[in-house]
């Protein structure tokens, strides 16, 4: 699938493959019933990397690149990533805020000459107890068992949602209400919410 069709659709469904080797991840469009539809994007990060990267195939035989993220900086809380298409062309950019993500995980995500978003996570009862999780002893082996989702917003305008659903693995729904945000760098930024995060 390329970019263009990539663009068409408004709802995906992310879904975290578990390997020794790499993260994984596998992008649907999603249907009206919301079951997993055509994929349209298969994402690989190496575990042991100094500058944090990832690549976004057309699928899962990783023939075609779709698009890919990569830190500024190498290991920085604070560096930007950059999202560039499969020629090096930059669609976009995040970012995670290490202060405001104390209290709430934030993000920034940026298009340039079109939108800047603030992405956040809804809940802040829910944020706070995946704080104090974080801080015990087993919880590198027990994920965090609520589902959380993110918001992004410009101004008090929502135009992206990422929703964590229930279940043993990983697996966001994102939708998208904003016409004209790339549907790549939408992908990346939510990808990037499990990835970068550890969750």
């Amino acid at each position: 699938m390329d970019s263009a069709r990539v663009q068409a659709h408004e709802r995906f469904t992310i879904r975290q493959k578990m390997t020794l080797r790499t993260k994984e991840y596998v992008v649907t469009a999603a249907r009206p019933d919301g079951s997993e539809g055509e994929v349209v994007a298969f994402a690989q990060q190496k575990r042991i990397t100094l500058r944090e990267q990832m690549a976004f195939y057309t699928d899962e035989s990783k023939e075609l690149v779709l698009c890919a993220f990569e830190a500024r900086q190498a290991l920085d809380l604070e560096t930007v990533y950059d999202v560039r298409d499969a020629v090096g062309q930059t669609i976009g950019s995040f970012r995670n805020e290490p202060v405001a993500s104390l209290l709430r995980s934030t993000w920034s995500m940026r298009q340039p000459g079109t939108m800047d978003l603030t992405g956040r996570e809804r809940n802040r009862v829910v944020a706070g107890v995946r704080r104090i999780w974080e801080w015990l002893p087993f919880t590198d082996f027990v994920p965090f068992p609520w589902p959380y989702h993110f918001d992004f917003t410009e101004g008090d305008k929502r135009l992206m949602a990422v929703d964590k659903k229930f279940g043993l693995r990983d697996r966001y729904v994102l939708d998208i209400l904003a016409p004209d945000l790339d549907r790549r760098l939408a992908i990346a930024q939510a990808v990037a919410l499990d990835a970068l995060e550890e969750r």
